[in-house]
Formats: C-alpha cells, sequence, structure tokens
C-alpha cells in the first residue's frame, strides 16, 4: 500500500481504537476524584495516589518499551494493555479504598502496558506523513473520545441522582467497542505496518544525548504542574458531582482543539514551538491557589492546551530524536521520566492544598518551570 494512503488508513485505525478507549479511561478520570473523596481521601493522598498511578503509567513503559524492541511483538502488548482497561468499568463493584486504589492503579498499569507498542506502530505506519500532522490528528481522534467520556458519565449522573456506580458501569459498552475495533485493526493492517527487522541488543547508551535532556526537561515541566486530577478535587466540594465532570469534558474538549494545531506548527516551526506548554504551565499551576470555582475552571481549561501539546508534539519531538529500531526504549525512556515529573508533583502539590501553603507553591512552581525551560534551551540551541 502506498505509504500516504497507509498513514491516513493507520490515523483514522488507530484513532477510533484509541477514541474509546478514551470514552472508557477518561470518563472515569473526570469522577474518580470525588468518588474517593467520598471515600475518605485527603488532597495530600488523593494526590499522592493519582500521581503514584501517572508514575506506574509512565515508569513502566521503559520495561514494555525495551520489551516491545526485543521482542518485535507490539501487536500483542497492544492488544493485552487495552484489554486491562476492563479494570475501569469493574470500578462499580469497588465497595472499599483497597479495591478502588487497585483498580485506579490498573487502568494506569494498562497505559504502561499498551503505549509504547501504539506509538512505535503509529510511528511506523505514519511515515509517509509529517510527524507533527500524524500525532496531532491522531491526538485530535483521542480526544473526541475524552470528550464524549465525561459527556456520558455527565449525564448518566445527572439522570441517576449522581450514581458512581451507575456511571462507571455504563463505560462497559465502549470498552467492547473498542475490543471490537481493536480486533479488526489487528487482522486487517497488521501485515501493512511495516516493522524493522533488526533485533540487536538494545543499549540505552545508543540513545542521543539531546533526547536524554529534553526528556529530562519535561520531566520538570510535569513536575511542577498540578494536574487535572488535583485540580478537579478542590472544586469537587462547590459542586455537584455531574458539573465536574463536564468541566473535565471541558478541559479535554480544549486538550482536542490543542492538538492537532499545535502539531501543525511543530510541523511549520519546528521544536521551539515546546516552549509555549513549559511556559503556559505557569500560569495553569498558579491560578488554582488563587482560590474560587472560577479559577479552578481556568486553570482547568489552560491544562487541557498544555496537555494537548503533551500528547502530541511533545511525543512528535521523540520521534524526530531517536534512530526507528529504538523508538519503544525511547518512549519507555521518556515516559518514565515523565511520570516520575507527575509522581513527585502529584504529592507536592497535594501537601501545598492541604496545608494552603500558596506562599512556597507560586515560588516552587516559577523555578521548577524555569529549570525546565533552560534544560529545554540546551537542547533545542543545536537546531
Amino acid at each position: 500500500m502506498e505509504a500516504r494512503r497507509l498513514a491516513i488508513l493507520s490515523i483514522v485505525v488507530f484513532g477510533l481504537v484509541s477514541l474509546f478507549g478514551d470514552v472508557v479511561y477518561e470518563g472515569s478520570r473526570g469522577i474518580v476524584p470525588p468518588f474517593l473523596r467520598d471515600l475518605g481521601f485527603s488532597a495530600f493522598i488523593l494526590g499522592l495516589v493519582l500521581g503514584f498511578g501517572d508514575f506506574l503509567g509512565y515508569s513502566l513503559r521503559i520495561v514494555f518499551g525495551v520489551l516491545s524492541d526485543r521482542t518485535r511483538a507490539y501487536w500483542g502488548i497492544l492488544v493485552g494493555g487495552y484489554s486491562l482497561l476492563i479494570a475501569v468499568p469493574l470500578l462499580a463493584f469497588a465497595g472499599s479504598w483497597q479495591l478502588a486504589i487497585a483498580l485506579v492503579l490498573a487502568e494506569r498499569f494498562s497505559k504502561a502496558i499498551r503505549s509504547p507498542a501504539r506509538d512505535t506502530l503509529f510511528s511506523y505506519a505514519t511515515r509517509g506523513m509529517k510527524s507533527g500532522k500524524a500525532f496531532g490528528l491522531h491526538e485530535l481522534m483521542d480526544q473526541i473520545g475524552a470528550v464524549v467520556g465525561p459527556a456520558l458519565v455527565a449525564v448518566v449522573l445527572l439522570t441517576t441522582g449522581d450514581n458512581f456506580r451507575a456511571a462507571f458501569s455504563t463505560l462497559l459498552i465502549p470498552y467492547i467497542l473498542m475490543m471490537c475495533i481493536l480486533a479488526l485493526a489487528y487482522f486487517k493492517i497488521k501485515n501493512l505496518v511495516p516493522l524493522p527487522t533488526d533485533m540487536r541488543k538494545i543499549s540505552f547508551r545508543s540513545l542521543p544525548g539531546e533526547f536524554i535532556i529534553y526528556s529530562t526537561s519535561v520531566a520538570l515541566n510535569s513536575m511542577g504542574l498540578v494536574s487535572v486530577g488535583l485540580i478537579l478535587y478542590e472544586v469537587s466540594p462547590t459542586v455537584l458531582p455531574w458539573v465536574v465532570s463536564v468541566i473535565y469534558l471541558a478541559t479535554q474538549a480544549v486538550d482536542a482543539v490543542s492538538a492537532p494545531i499545535a502539531g501543525y506548527f511543530y510541523d511549520l516551526i519546528g521544536r521551539k514551538l515546546l516552549y509555549l506548554p513549559f511556559v503556559l504551565s505557569i500560569l495553569s499551576s498558579t491560578l488554582i491557589f488563587f482560590g474560587g470555582t472560577g479559577y479552578a475552571v481556568a486553570s482547568a481549561l489552560l491544562f487541557g492546551v498544555i496537555f494537548g501539546m503533551h500528547e502530541s508534539i511533545y511525543r512528535a519531538a521523540v520521534a524526530d530524536m531517536t534512530p526507528i529500531e529504538m523508538r519503544g526504549s525511547a518512549y519507555g525512556v521518556f515516559h518514565t521520566l515523565y511520570g516520575f515529573g507527575f509522581l513527585l508533583g502529584g504529592a507536592i502539590f497535594g501537601f501545598f492544598l492541604d496545608n494552603d501553603l500558596t506562599c512556597i507553591a507560586i515560588p516552587y512552581i516559577v523555578v521548577t518551570q524555569l529549570l525546565a525551560i533552560f534544560l529545554l534551551y540546551k537542547t533545542l540551541k543545536k537546531y
């Protein structure tokens, strides 16, 4: 198949799988903070759990990235990772905080398994198209699901009197649709995607130095960024649960719009565009410490802009910096450092919010993001 046609087909197929996957897990993520709050979680514990979940979801990608490159079993690992999303509908049966935490972490583990294989397969399949555009369009389809999911959950909550269990149960439907489309993708396009046959031993020393510096700068960026989970936790005492889901929906809608736009400009002006989300991270994170629902909503929307860039141009930069035969490992390293930043940031910001330490939080945000920008500059000045 001609390279550009394969790229377009792959964007549609991978995009549909991601779309329904996002309906499942993004539909749940907007209500997990108030759900866990009802189980008695403090902001610090919630931030620690969500931060650890993000760290788990990112750090283990290095394992599955290397495994993907060494075995070339990208498709099998991809299917296995998506299958584990069944943990989300099972939250309907979580009557204890222990089981709830286990299922929340299982959903993050699912992402760790599938992401390096998915990104690697996608980068191979879309070589007939510029990376910024390809990843931007994929993220657009991904984020359509991320908007539909919270919208579906909000409707269920509104019509069932804020019944969390009914909302989680409803997400079994898109899970089944996702698995059906993934099976179709496996049988229809697997043999069309060209994979490298080089089975040489993976050595992280072969990864470019600028890639390591870049990944470290992204880790600092995530460490100084208040996650949307904590933002929703802060706003949840002042609004009804279905409104929390709508706020999360709006965040995902902004993400969906920003991703393809960022991808377009990334192909146009290059990696210098990465400075923008780093700077916006300062504003997004400081707003939540101003207090009030309005500031929390503004913070959430800015987070959506930033995360749209995370999922499009941050990933595209990895593809542009690394050799194709090590790309699964490179995505694993990148996401491990990225997730470690969210782990530290989740605990730190949760502590700041619990103890009303705005006077310390804002300087921390500024210094962390300036260090991230400095490392990004060290990477980009070579180009």
